[in-house]
């Protein structure tokens, strides 16, 4: 949420704990092994499943999910895949997963993360925030 930047994503054809685990995987990954990070989900089944708990108990990580019908819990993931559904899923049919799955990627790391000026973030992208916070930290430290 600090930087509205999407550091883990994985596709798949059904929506299975396996799914959320590679997501966090790859999250961890991108993040050089956080500890004590707050993962917040919905109340997927994925989320509450043992594989996604034991992966956060691996990684020391804090699981955190929204209450029964709080929707705002989970606003700004609605607000993300609404834009990946109008600018990608929604451009035309894709011929295949791995297709999509390129299209997605390319969205995120070129669109999305470069690109996509922020009003919350200063007019800035996610990418350029980061840049901007992190020399700040460096300089402060």
């Amino acid at each position: 949420m600090w930087n509205n930047k999407i550091v883990g994503y994985s596709i798949d054809s059904r929506m299975k704990a396996r799914l959320a685990v590679n997501a966090l995987e790859m999250a961890v990954g991108h993040r050089g092994n956080p500890e004590g990070v707050v993962v917040h989900s919905d109340r997927g089944s994925q989320f509450r499943a043992r594989k996604f708990r034991k992966a956060l108990k691996r990684h020391n990580l804090v699981g955190s999910m929204g209450r029964v019908g709080a929707c705002g819990d989970n606003a700004a993931m609605e607000s993300f895949f609404s834009l990946l559904q109008k600018n990608v899923l929604d451009r035309h049919p894709w011929p295949s997963r791995l297709e999509l799955r390129l299209a997605i990627v390319q969205w995120i790391e070129g669109i999305y993360h470069r690109k996509r000026r922020q009003r919350r973030l200063g007019k800035l992208t996610p990418v350029e925030f980061e840049t901007i916070m992190m020399e700040a930290v460096t300089l402060a430290a």
